[in-house]
Order: structure tokens, then C-alpha cells, then sequence
């Protein structure tokens, strides 16, 4: 086990200086404004492409939902470990020793301690050195003129002003956005606007439940760490928090007191306590409230924490078992934010449905061109704490693996600026699946992309190429199509996420339980018909090529189809750069190709991926 940095030493080196030095700084290209899931990533990713970016975070961690927020479960794309966050994870492996280290709850694949994940996010800021960090820094308001912002944060007691060229809003809630006059929505869709059938038919202001998590500990046999009796307590909220039942089955429940604390077991003998039935789970919405008011407000979310784990201990006899004490810096010791599951919604350049989710190459809009992020998990909300939230099965929502649009992140009407976090222009219904953290942080690595590409074409995020953003976000290895059967360690990844992204060749969408899948199936034949019909769009002269079958596609289909849309590639000239491909064999007239091999040919030499698209997935021809 890896124990470089332990508590007593994390706070060491640049980030103990850095306060100091960001007080004369008044100036830099990328702003990002929160240091969570996606700031952090937006971060990395900016200064990774050379942008010099300031994030400025209210707490004194990295990492939001991911730590200090206590939610150190991954939910989601442990098969599609695209970019930041197949980084951070095997820095989790590497520390704890492997990925069988950090199985150690039922709900996910992966486990870590908060102060952990809190730390490896610092180790891979440390070693960016175009990106710089403001501890304990809170946004207050900002301005724009003449193409830039300027932004009022306060440390303290003491307000200062940042300008910048971009900012990226990575706030819980959608503050920033707000602020700068974004149009968004808050709540449930209706239908009739949406489309959604399962969507109310009139729109409400009801979002998730929130969770004020807390991490215990067992303090081992004979410790008797009872707190203090919460006031309020009454334990007939929790007598049913021992039931265990998937709700996406019609499984019959179980009464299994030891399986519900081992729903989020951590490692080193602790214990994530973020339970949503008859747990910790807590109705309020903060969205549109003053910081104060917030404050005030999440101390009965916390209370109902503390009241939770009173009857884990005495009910339940677990009195050896308590809040840990080497976890969170705070009085408390508990996580120093709660678990937002829900915040402003933004009006962007694009609107991701449920529809798109479900049947991505069906829709008018093929926003799945667009894709920068990716998800695998189902549409999950916690609503059990509203009586007047209505009851939908969200979670029963049959949906294949999905992408996330570009324009989710281009606020309508707002220049300079580009949203994170749970912000994006996603449905309420959708929220359920693009909240999770996996996804959070492919959207803060896209957010910091589409920023370094923006700032380099000296472009409005609304005018950036979007080829341009995915291209990068592929050459930091991230996916930007959800397929399941091509991984990283695939010399044509990026080939066939490319010709993915074009809709030459498409996925198949599979519901799977709580880990949805999409398959390209790199190994099936493809016929040329199938090949010339995904061709046309991009090539005018194959519009009226029907010469193409329903018979498997040869070297000499593939030529001809070539030709025909006006490249003229020659045998010679494929069999030249075969190996360069690495593809295998050696190709004859007659030779068969699979999916695979058609993806990285038709990449090679006819490169659709280089023709634009707009933020509605059409061609820009």
C-alpha cells in the first residue's frame, strides 16, 4: 500500500504556497470556478493543453462529490474507463494495491477513503504547471466587457477581483451561470416539451433528494462510540432501512441488517453511509437560496444524518461503529458539502432527452456525433423523501450505454462561458444518469478541452470546431462513443471512436442492469450497402452509388467505394499503408473486411471525422 501522502504531510510543498501567491495574481486565461468532480478535470485538461487556468474552490479539498462530499463509491463505467478518470483510478489501484483492494462494497467496483481521493486529486494537480489553485475561495459575482470577465471571489473576509477569458462554471448548483444570466430550469420536464413519455405531463420544481453523507468506522470490538443523542430523534424514519431490494428487479425484498452496511464498505474497516431507503436520504431544494440560507437549511439534512447513524448505533447495536475521525477536517467530521444529486439545468446549444439516451440514431438530431463523455449507468433518482414528488420508475427506464453532447456544456445566449458539473443542458430524467461521478468528470475533462481549443482558435466556445474538442479529448484518451468492445489497449481505438462518432458505422444498444453497454462488434463483417449507406452524408458522389450489396465488403468493394466518392485510393496505395494500420494479413482483391478494419480504412483515407458538425449533430457542408 502506497502511503506517500498521510494526513499529516498532504498539505505540502505548492499548495501551502499558493495562496500566497494568487493574491498578487490578477489575471488568466481559464477560470474555473469550483473544484469538483469536473472542476478538477477541466483543470488538468486546460493546463494539460498548454491554457494557464486558475480554479478557485470554496472548501479546502479537491474532488466535490468524489470526496468532499463523502460519495468515495464510483457508480458507473468501470468497463469504460475513458480518460481522467482511468487515471485517477489506477492511482486508486496503485495505492491500495490493485482493483481487488478497492472491491469492497456492493455497490460499486470501486472504494476508496475520501482523504485518499482527495489526495491523488492534488498529486496529479501538483504536476501541472499551467494550473494553480485557490483554497477556501468563494464566488461572489461577475462582470463582462470587452470579451472578458471579471470575477469578485472573497477569501474571508477579504473580496478581489480575477479576469479572465473563459470561465468554466463547475459549481454544485449552477451559481456562476446564473450569475452571468444563463438561462436554465430547475426540476421536472413535461412531457409535451420534452417528448419524454415517462416525463410528468406538467413540469414541477421537485429535483432529487440530497445526502448528507457520513463515513464511519469500526473502532474494533468492546469501543462504544455512540454520539450524542441528535435532536429530533425519533427512530421510526429508519425501522425499515434493513431492507434490501434492487429496484430495477422485481426481486422480492430482504431483511439484511450486515448487507445494508455493506453497501458502501470502504477500505481500512469503514463504512460510506449514503442509503436511500429509509436512510440518509433528505428532501430539499437550496438551488435558488443565499449562501446563507443554505447553510441554514443543510443543517436538518445533516441532523437527519446524525440521527441515522444514532440508530445504527443503539438499534441496531452497532455502537462500535462511528464516525470517523481521520477523515474530514471539519469540527464535525463530516464531509465538509452534501451530495447534490440535482442543480440548475442550463439552456444550451443542445438539450440531451431521454429519447437520445434510448435511441440515439433514431432521433432528428443525432446529437451522438457530438459526443465528449460517456456513460454507462441507469437512470436513477432518489425521490422517496418528496410525498409530492409523482411516482415514477425512473430506474426501470430500459436505456442502452449513452454520450453526452457538446452543446450540453454552451449555454444559449452567454459568450465566453461553457457549464459543468450537473449543470449541462441534460432533462431532468437524464439527470438521473449524467449526475454520476464517472460522468461528471469525462464532462469536466470535455469542459476544459472544448476551453483550450476555444482559446487557441481565439473562438466563443458556441463557435468552436467540434471535431477539434473530441480530437482532443481522444488524443488524452477519453472516449467520446460508449463502446464497450473496443478498449484503450486497442491500436484502433480512436479510428473506430471516430468513425463512431460519424454514424458510418454504428453501435448496438444493450439495457444491462445497473451497467448499460454499447457494442461495435469489431469482428462482424460489414456489408458494402451497409458501408455506402453511412457514406453518403459525407460524400455527394455516393449518393447515387447503388452498386453496393448486401454481400460482405471486400478490398475491391471498398476501392470502388472509395473512388466513387471522388478519393482515389489504389491497391498499391492500401497494401502500402496496410501495416502502417496495423492491420493484419495481407490484403487481396478478395479479401474480406470486418467492422474493424472497414472503421480504421474508411478513417484513413475517406476521414468523415473531418468533416464538421453543428451543435445539433448535422453536417456543416
Amino acid at each position: 500500500m502506497n502511503h506517500t501522502f498521510r494526513r499529516g504531510i498532504r498539505l505540502t510543498g505548492w499548495i501551502l504556497i499558493i495562496p500566497f501567491l494568487l493574491r498578487a495574481q490578477q489575471q488568466t486565461d481559464l477560470l474555473i470556478v469550483g473544484g469538483g468532480a469536473s472542476g478538477t478535470m477541466a483543470g488538468i485538461q486546460a493546463a494539460r493543453m498548454g491554457v494557464k487556468t486558475l480554479i478557485v474552490e470554496e472548501t479546502t479539498w479537491l474532488g466535490g462529490m468524489l470526496t468532499s462530499a463523502g460519495v468515495a463509491a464510483i457508480d458507473g463505467n468501470h468497463r469504460l474507463p475513458s480518460g481522467l478518470w482511468g487515471e485517477f483510478r489506477a492511482k486508486l489501484y496503485d495505492y491500495y494495491g490493485g482493483a481487488n483492494e478497492v472491491k469492497t462494497g456492493w455497490v460499486s467496483n470501486t472504494l476508496f477513503e475520501p482523504h485518499v481521493g482527495n489526495g491523488l486529486l492534488r498529486q496529479m494537480t501538483a504536476a501541472e504547471p499551467n494550473l494553480r489553485i485557490e483554497f477556501n475561495t468563494s464566488f461572489e459575482s461577475l462582470r463582462r466587457k470587452n470579451g472578458q470577465w471579471t470575477v469578485t471571489v472573497r477569501q474571508g473576509k477579504t473580496s478581489r477581483e480575477i479576469t479572465a477569458r473563459l470561465i468554466i462554471d463547475a459549481t454544485e448548483l449552477g451559481d456562476v451561470m446564473a450569475a452571468a444570466g444563463a438561462k436554465y430550469d430547475i426540476g421536472m420536464d413535461s412531457r409535451s416539451v420534452t417528448g419524454e413519455a415517462i416525463a410528468p405531463e406538467a413540469a414541477n420544481d421537485i429535483i432529487q433528494d440530497l445526502t448528507y453523507v457520513a463515513v464511519l468506522k469500526d473502532y474494533g470490538k468492546g469501543a462504544d462510540k455512540t454520539i450524542p443523542k441528535p435532536a429530533g430523534y425519533d427512530p421510526a424514519p429508519f425501522r425499515l432501512s434493513c431492507g434490501i431490494a434492487d429496484p430495477a428487479s422485481s426481486d422480492a425484498p430482504q431483511n439484511n441488517c450486515e448487507m445494508m452496511m455493506g453497501y458502501g464498505k470502504l477500505p481500512n474497516g469503514k463504512y460510506m453511509i449514503n442509503w436511500p431507503k429509509h436512510g440518509n436520504d433528505y428532501y430539499l431544494n437550496i438551488i435558488e437560496k443565499s449562501p446563507a440560507e443554505r447553510t441554514a437549511a443543510l443543517r436538518d439534512a445533516k441532523l437527519h444524518t446524525l440521527r441515522f447513524v444514532y440508530y445504527l448505533q443503539t438499534e441496531l447495536g452497532m455502537k462500535h461503529i462511528g464516525i470517523a475521525d481521520d477523515e474530514f477536517p471539519t469540527a464535525d467530521k463530516l464531509p465538509m458539502i452534501p451530495y447534490h444529486r440535482e442543480s440548475r439545468r442550463v439552456k444550451g446549444k443542445a438539450l440531451l432527452t431521454a429519447n437520445h439516451v434510448s435511441r440515439p440514431y433514431d432521433q432528428p438530431l443525432p446529437l451522438y456525433k457530438t459526443g465528449i463523455a460517456v456513460g454507462d449507468y441507469t437512470i436513477d433518482h432518489h425521490h422517496d423523501q418528496n410525498p409530492d414528488a409523482p411516482k415514477i420508475e425512473f430506474v426501470k427506464m430500459r436505456v442502452p450505454s449513452y454520450n453526452v453532447p457538446l452543446g450540453a456544456l454552451v449555454p444559449e445566449g452567454v459568450d465566453g462561458l461553457i457549464v459543468a458539473e450537473k449543470s449541462i443542458g441534460v432533462t431532468n430524467i437524464v439527470n438521473g444518469a449524467t449526475r454520476l461521478q464517472p460522468v461528471v468528470m469525462g464532462i469536466g475533462q470535455a469542459a476544459g478541452a472544448l476551453a483550450a481549443v476555444a482559446l487557441r482558435q481565439q473562438a466563443e466556445p458556441s463557435a468552436t470546431d467540434i471535431r477539434a474538442v473530441q480530437q482532443a479529448l481522444l488524443e488524452s484518451r477519453a472516449y467520446i462513443m460508449p463502446f464497450i468492445d473496443v478498449p484503450l489497449s486497442n491500436p484502433h481505438f480512436a479510428a473506430i471512436q471516430r468513425i463512431g462518432a460519424t454514424g458510418v458505422l454504428r453501435g448496438s444498444g444493450v439495457p444491462f442492469q445497473w451497467a448499460n453497454q454499447t457494442w461495435f462488434y469489431p469482428a462482424r463483417e460489414v456489408s458494402g450497402f451497409e458501408l455506402v449507406n453511412g457514406l453518403r452524408p459525407y460524400f455527394p458522389g455516393l449518393r447515387e452509388y447503388w452498386s453496393a450489396t448486401g454481400e460482405p465488403l471486400t478490398v475491391k468493394t471498398l476501392l470502388d467505394i472509395c473512388n466513387k466518392a471522388g478519393v482515389a485510393v489504389t491497391l498499391q496505395n492500401l497494401s502500402d499503408n496496410w501495416k502502417r494500420l496495423s492491420l493484419t494479413g495481407a490484403p487481396t482483391p478478395e479479401t474480406v473486411l470486418d467492422r474493424e478494419s472497414a472503421a480504421v480504412l474508411v478513417d484513413h483515407f475517406l476521414q468523415p471525422f473531418r468533416i464538421p458538425v453543428g451543435f445539433d449533430g448535422q453536417l456543416l457542408q
